[in-house]
Order: structure tokens, then C-alpha cells, then sequence
């Protein structure tokens, strides 16, 4: 009975100290968090584009009676030049500034309607953007627009279409409005490749031709000239400065 008693007690004692002890004992902690890199669009960039565009226009002649006569059409070309830019990036919303150059290619030639026996060649040899771009980014994928002001630079020739002579000639820098679109893919910490489209509307300008003889007989007094420029370019950027600090991925 002694031994029952002193067995009795021990096992009463060992229950009272088992929940303590389990108390004690150190909890296990959850696995850390993984960690991933977020590529961040901040900071100064410069690039080189290339692409097509196409410039339409009207140009209207009026001869020294009054007469006036004109014709559309569309030339089209090659462009290629550069960008240099700088981002903000906050949160998912990205804002940034730009200035394009392009060099440009797109040229026609036809007869003019206010005389058969003259012909003009119209081309457009340089284009600049400077625009504001407002962006969203996923990670390393940027969906923007874009606006501001456009330039372009243009030259328009007359020449006898009988003797190949050349009759006059203007050149005019033009300014007017752009508005584009574009996608950009960080595909490596600096880099980044794209595409984007612009139309740019140039607005009309005038050119006097005073006293310039035309074959039929006759003089030019003047002309005007109106301009819209669509352009499509792929786009490859290095942008200086960090890939992103890692940052923890929350589930």
C-alpha cells in the first residue's frame, strides 16, 4: 500500500509538470519570406529607334491670275535616330521626359495639276519629338503614352518636267503636336526594348515663289503646304543605375 501511495504521488507530480515544460518549449518559426528582385523604371536612359513612317500632304499652287490648283498624296521611308529621357517611377505609375531625333527618308514626286509641264518633289529628311510620357508598369513590362510638341524638316522642289531644270525651291522647318503609344520590356538590369507608334499633325505652312516662271506661261505667286506624319519605330534603351532593390513577396 506504502508503495501504491508513493507511486500515486510521483505520477501526479510528473502531470503537473508536463504542461510547463511543453509551455517552454521554443515555437517553431514560419520559413522566411522568398525574396524577388522589382525592376525598377527610375532614372536617366538614352537608345537608339529605327522604323518606317509616312507623311501625308496637300500642297496648293496659285499663279499670278489667281488660279489656284493642288493634290494630295503620301510619302512614305525609313527612319532612324536616337531618344535620351529620364523616368520617376512611383509605386506602379511611371513619369518621364524625352527628346527623339530621326533621321528620315520620305520623298515623292509628282506632277502638279496647276501645270502639266511641272513637276515637284516634296521630302521630309528630319523629325523631332519632345514629349512627356505617362506610364504603368508591370515589373518589367511599361504600357505608356506619350505627347508634346514635333518638328520636322522639309524641302519642296519645282523642276520643268521637258528640260529637268529646276525652277525653285523652299525649305521649311515645321512645327506641330504629337501624341503616341508605346510597350517596353526590361529584358536585363539596363536594358530594355520596344515599340511604339506617333502620329504627328504639322499643321499647314506658306511658301512665296515670287515672279517664278512656269513652263505653260505665266508665274507662281505662292503656295501652301499641310502635313500629318505617322511613324512606327522599335526602340532599344540603357538605362543607368540600379536594377531595384529586392524587395519581400507577400502572400
Amino acid at each position: 500500500m506504502k508503495r501504491l501511495s508513493i507511486a500515486a504521488i510521483g505520477f501526479a507530480a510528473l502531470s503537473m509538470v508536463a504542461p510547463a515544460m511543453a509551455a517552454d518549449m521554443a515555437v517553431k518559426a514560419p520559413p522566411p519570406a522568398p525574396v524577388v528582385a522589382i525592376y525598377n523604371w527610375s532614372g536617366f536612359y538614352i537608345g537608339a529607334n529605327g522604323g518606317w513612317a509616312q507623311s501625308h500632304g496637300c500642297v496648293d499652287f496659285v499663279n499670278d491670275l489667281g488660279v489656284a490648283a493642288g493634290a494630295c498624296g503620301d510619302r512614305s521611308g525609313g527612319v532612324a535616330g536616337g531618344q535620351i529621357g529620364y523616368r520617376w517611377q512611383t509605386n506602379q505609375f511611371v513619369l518621364g521626359l524625352e527628346a527623339q531625333g530621326d533621321w528620315a527618308d520620305l520623298k515623292n514626286t509628282r506632277v502638279s495639276l496647276i501645270d502639266p509641264f511641272l513637276s515637284t518633289t516634296a521630302k521630309t529628311d528630319a523629325i523631332g519629338l519632345f514629349t512627356v510620357q505617362l506610364g504603368w508598369a508591370w515589373n518589367a513590362s511599361l504600357f505608356y503614352v506619350k505627347g508634346g510638341a514635333a518638328v520636322t524638316r522639309n524641302r519642296l522642289d519645282l523642276f520643268d518636267n521637258l528640260t529637268g531644270i529646276g525652277i525653285a525651291s523652299a525649305g521649311h522647318t515645321r512645327w506641330g503636336g504629337a501624341l503616341g503609344v508605346g510597350y517596353e520590356y526590361g529584358f536585363a538590369p539596363n536594358w530594355s526594348v520596344g515599340v511604339e507608334y506617333d502620329h504627328l499633325w504639322m499643321g499647314n505652312d506658306n511658301n512665296a515663289f515670287v515672279g517664278v516662271p512656269l513652263p505653260s506661261g505665266g508665274f507662281i505667286a505662292g503656295n501652301g503646304i499641310s502635313q500629318d506624319v505617322d511613324m512606327i519605330t522599335l526602340r532599344l534603351n540603357y538605362r543607368f543605375g540600379g536594377f531595384g532593390a529586392p524587395v519581400a513577396a507577400h502572400y
